[in-house]
């Protein structure tokens, strides 16, 4: 206690005996045993309140010894499920290790995906991340000392590469479990491919070929799709050059969703061949559009559109006239009205009664003011002259991309159209330049209202646009690629749906397989209340198995991950409600923790000498034991806690003083004193 609280609690006192002495004392009392009574319950009173104003304290302090603290990492993933005994005999005599229990802390944690304090080892995770692990473990132990010691066969298939782990963390002692020799062996990696591909066409495909082991080697590579050989090559593979790219396009010859497998030739003495083939999938639609360009004039506009949206071989161009019957129209999904006029009226009115998409060319022979009462979308100002027109892409335009298609030099187009009054909302693709000047209206813009799509082409003479592609570079597949971009969009539906699915047509391990599904109510909420069931069917069996979907945060999810290998076919249904969707996935039989066969102990060992640790096996855990006991970084801390202690309870002073006042009143009053 400090001198200053010390001379406080006595001038406290002395204060209090002067008050009960001049209270008592120096008035003349008739009773003088009374008065002391008086006088000591009136100091207890005025000294403890004095005391409660001082508040009296000292401190205390408290020496613990803290040792440093040893982090045990224990792979538990599938690859290391063959040396469950061995890593348990090493845990043993860790555990066993009276000297190493005397100086460390130890604590024990589990690892695959993700880390967790070790309650059991089950060898069963389907993924390993070892750089998690030490950074979360080193997080938390950041300002202690100690090490760390990690027990695995060092083979990581997902995250950061662990051997980056610096000496800014603390020392890691690694022991490596597992076989060490190195064997020849040939390893896939992942397909990279399209999703979906348009039926005959070409769709790209990549992945690579790993060797490891000594001397030359060749290996023959094959994709294919079902039973059939799509691409073949022989590659040679050596030490030096260990590393090989496998590019190839594959034709998409039938539609449906397409098992496309990857193969290397095995190695005659090698022991892990399952990482020899991989899988993946490619769902082919057909695209197939038809294309009506209504016309009842001839201009060579006509034939530069059936060229360039015939130059995709999904598409089909039928040139039809504005009185052509009903049944070839139903054929058409997309219409082109070119310079459309009166003679277009039952034309229009079978696109407003079908809702189909369509494109209006405007140009000298367009009957405005039809035009302007035909529709709502947009009105056309009448009683401008014909004029040379040139066309800017607008670089904001979002809707689908144009960026490879340039328009700087092309020449104008003819026009004699005012400006334009949208009434529904657009997005304007390329504007329009007279003399120089941007005169703010589009010459090509797009609208739709819900999933029906519309366009507005303003200017004739676009052949010139597909000729002058061919001057600048020998070929038309810059106007016929943006032709086609545009068709694709002007035949897309973005039809509101009420039940929404996402899922992979391909998943590698049943571990990954989840499908999400969405569901909204009639006014397109998300309805958390409904309940869906699907329904997976295993096509080799044709066994049938029912589930409801789980409620997350937003959305419905249904977990595969008990699923064997094999062709599946599911329907996502919604009980009590006429909705419903299905589709179709595989799942492979890939495990990446059967990708390697050896364990990676060079790995191991750059991690221990990046942070200053030391690499061992598991027939040196007594050396292990026997450095960590004897190294001098890791000593016990005294550590010394100084806490400020009140030296009186203010609840108890508080009773005191009350109850002194509380007797010195009674007794006042019980004696006849004022």
């Amino acid at each position: 206690m400090r001198t200053e609280t010390v001379l406080l609690i006595i001038l406290a006192a002395l204060a209090a005996i002067l008050v009960a002495l001049f209270q008592y004392f120096f008035r003349k009392k008739e009773r003088a045993k009374l008065s002391i009574y008086l006088a000591i319950l009136r100091f207890l009173g005025v000294f403890g309140i004095l005391l409660l104003l001082v508040n009296p304290q000292f401190s205390k302090s408290s020496f613990t010894i803290e040792n440093p603290v040893l982090n045990v990492l224990v792979d538990n993933s599938a690859s290391v499920k063959n040396n469950e005994n061995e890593i348990k005999s090493i845990l043993s005599k860790l555990d066993n290790a009276v000297g190493l229990k005397d100086r460390f802390s130890i604590n024990h944690y589990v690892f695959g995906e993700d880390v967790e304090p070790m309650d059991s080892l089950s060898f069963t995770d389907k993924l390993t991340n070892i750089h998690l692990p030490i950074s979360n473990v080193n997080e938390a132990f950041r300002r202690k000392q100690g090490a760390m010691l990690l027990i695995s066969d060092g083979n990581q298939n997902v995250g950061r590469d662990y051997t980056y782990t610096t000496g800014k963390n603390k020392a890691i002692y690694t022991v490596t479990v597992g076989d060490t020799t190195a064997y020849r062996d040939l390893a896939l990696g992942s397909i990279i491919t399209n999703t979906y591909a348009f039926l005959n066409n070409k769709f790209p495909l990549e992945t690579y070929v790993r060797y490891q082991g000594s001397g030359e080697i060749t290996t023959k590579i094959d994709v294919k799709i079902g039973n059939t050989i799509v691409f073949s090559d022989n590659l040679k593979l050596s030490e030096s050059k260990n590393f090989q790219t496998i590019n190839t396009l594959v034709d998409a010859s039938s539609v449906g969703l397409k098992r496309i497998l990857v193969t290397a030739s095995v190695l005659p003495s090698e022991r892990n061949v399952i990482n020899n083939t991989r899988e993946t999938t490619v769902e082919v639609i057909d695209e197939k559009t038809n294309v009506g360009i209504v016309s009842e004039v001839l201009h060579p506009d006509l034939g530069a559109f059936k060229k360039a949206i015939e130059s995709n071989e999904q598409r089909k161009v039928y040139v039809l006239k504005p009185n052509s019957p009903t049944n070839e129209l139903e054929e058409i999904d997309i219409f082109f009205l070119y310079e459309p006029s009166r003679s277009f009226n039952s034309i229009f009115q079978y696109i407003k009664n079908k809702k189909s998409n369509y494109l209006i060319i405007t140009g000298v022979n367009t009957d405005f003011s039809f035009l302007n009462q035909v529709q709502d979308d947009f009105e056309v100002e009448l009683g401008y002259p014909a004029q040379e027109v040139f066309g800017r892409l607008n670089v904001g335009f979002s809707n689908f991309d144009i960026s490879d298609f340039d328009t700087d030099i092309f020449p104008p187009l003819t026009s004699d159209a005012g400006p334009l009054v949208f009434n529904s909302p657009f997005d304007v693709l390329m504007d329009s330049e007279i003399k120089g000047v941007n005169i703010n209206s589009p010459m090509l813009s797009v609208f739709e209202n819900d999933s029906w799509k519309k366009g507005l082409w303003v200017g004739t003479d676009i052949w010139r646009w597909r000729a002058q592609t061919y001057r600048n570079t020998g070929n038309f597949s810059n106007f016929d690629s943006f032709l086609g971009t545009l068709v694709r969009y002007l035949s897309g539906s973005a039809k509101k749906e009420r039940l929404n699915l996402e899922y992979n047509s391909l998943y590698e391990g049943s571990n990954a397989a989840i499908i999400t599904a969405t569901y909204f109510d009639k006014a397109y909420l998300f309805d958390p209340n409904a309940i869906l069931n699907i329904t997976l069917t295993h096509l080799e069996s044709g066994r049938s198995t029912s589930r409801s979907m789980a409620i997350k945060n937003g959305y419905y999810e249904a977990d595969l991950s008990d699923l064997a290998p094999g062709d599946y076919e599911f329907l996502v249904e919604v009980v009590g409600e006429e909705i419903a969707k299905k589709g179709s996935f595989v799942i492979s039989d890939f495990d990446l923790e059967k990708q390697f066969v050896s364990s990676d102990y060079k790995k191991m060992a750059l991690l221990a000498g990046n942070t200053g640790g030391s690499s061992y096996f598991p027939d040196q855990v007594d050396v292990l034991i026997n450095d960590l006991g004897a190294n001098n970084n890791y000593v016990p801390i005294q550590k010394s806690v100084e806490n400020i202690v009140s030296l009186i309870d203010y609840r108890i002073l508080l009773a005191i003083i009350i109850l002194a006042f509380t007797l010195e009143w009674f007794l006042r009053k019980y004696n006849g004193l004022i």
